[in-house]
């Protein structure tokens, strides 16, 4: 996963910062005796006094000791809340780029798995100025700002607040035009954001999709990136707009099966809901543009290795993509070997039809290997254990 090469790195949740990810592999303990320490808490009380001082320098040098404070020990974030406030106001020094980066810092790391601050840095009035950083010229305080953001968001509390204020339009901006670290956070900032019913439509209306594809079609499909991406593009999907736009975009849907094929489990989760929720909202236009992309041996693997979820979704689509979505007649049962048969067999392109073809006989052959250990299973509990049993079919079933 991508990571800023700063040195304010914090660990995080999946919905916060990637940025600050990279300290999980501090010595966590060793950091809690020594903040619970006489020399620490002296510490403590030391940043906080140099962040309320009205010397610019002490502010500074009270900034940057919080930062290193909070950087993996929770107890200080804590200890640390009261410094929100002066460090708010340090975002609101203009003309000093040095003091709006050491409080966005020291915010930053307050912030992460931390509610109360998180509600606290909002309440204090930082929203405004961070969200202001999104448009500076200054590529530090902008990546720093979107990584706040995405910190932020990741509280259900903050989500309708941050909707409400101008931020959304200038993070799709930031996902359209920023650094490459500050669209992975944008992104990840509106997938946070989007869980919020009346933030998705605002997010709708910015058009994103081109950007959210760009972004997906260039990272590691198996990336926390691509996680959030594709997880962005399910929800924006269940609007005729959000579908509209990703079958319009060139190599949308294709990105979009590529996850599905190479992603994490989550990230295939979202990808066969994307694909499945195009496909029941109209199955007529978006059938084939599905199909052509190749999705068949996906969708097939994922119906015996993904998530449950995945697997229920994986054989309704497969359903669906078919040349008729209702049930054959007796002689032809609706299992999943004559649904596959039937798309196969509409399927253009003979590299996917031979590959599909291939899955399906690996999984009839998974499925009786099951079968049977099933079957052996059942006789070593139900065989009285005087009489032998086959050790060639023991040994069989037991090794695969």
């Amino acid at each position: 996963m991508e990571h800023y090469s700063s040195s304010s790195s914090s660990p995080s949740s999946s919905s916060e910062s990637p940025a600050l990810a990279t300290a999980a592999a501090t010595d966590t303990n060793s950091m809690a005796e020594t903040t619970s320490s006489p020399a620490s808490v002296s510490a403590v009380r030391r940043a906080l006094l140099l962040v309320q001082s009205d010397d610019l320098d002490s502010k500074l040098e009270g900034a940057r000791e919080i930062r290193r404070l909070t950087k993996t020990s929770q107890r200080c974030r804590r200890l640390l809340s009261d410094s929100v406030a002066p460090l708010t106001s340090m975002l609101r020094v203009r003309d000093s780029p040095e003091a709006n980066e050491s409080a966005l810092l020291a915010l930053l790391n307050l912030a992460v798995r931390d509610e109360m601050n998180k509600a606290k840095i909002v309440e204090a009035g930082a929203l405004k100025p961070i969200i202001s950083f999104l448009t500076s010229e200054n590529s530090n305080l902008q990546e720093y700002a979107t990584a706040s953001l995405l910190t932020l968001s990741a509280s259900a509390n903050n989500k309708p607040i941050i909707g409400a204020s101008s931020a959304i339009p200038l993070l799709v901006e930031t996902l359209r035009h920023g650094s490459s670290q500050a669209k992975i956070d944008a992104v990840m900032a509106l997938s946070n954001l989007s869980t919020y019913p009346q933030n998705l439509s605002i997010i709708l209306e910015m058009k994103p999709i081109a950007s959210i594809v760009d972004l997906l079609i260039s990272c590691k499909k198996s990336s926390k990136t691509a996680e959030k991406c594709c997880a962005l593009i399910e929800s924006l999907v269940g609007f005729d707009e959000g579908r509209t736009a990703l079958t319009s975009e060139d190599g949308g849907v294709l990105a979009v099966v590529e996850v599905l094929e190479n992603g994490s489990l989550q990230s295939r989760e979202h990808a066969v809901g994307t694909l499945l929720t195009m496909c029941q909202s109209d199955r007529c236009t978006y059938r084939e543009p599905i199909l052509k992309e190749g999705v068949i041996p996906g969708l097939l693997e994922l119906t015996v290795q993904g998530t449950p979820k995945s697997q229920t979704k994986a054989q309704t689509l497969l359903q669906l993509l078919r040349d008729s979505p209702y049930p054959r007649s007796e002689l032809q049962p609706d299992t999943l070997e004559n649904i596959v048969c039937n798309i196969i067999s509409q399927i253009d392109g003979e590299e996917q039809s031979s590959k599909a073809k291939k899955m399906l006989a690996d999984m009839v052959q998974v499925s009786m290997e099951q079968s049977l250990r099933h079957l052996q299973q059942r006789a070593l509990v139900c065989t009285p254990s005087d009489l032998p049993i086959s050790s060639s079919c023991t040994s069989e079933v037991s090794s695969k």
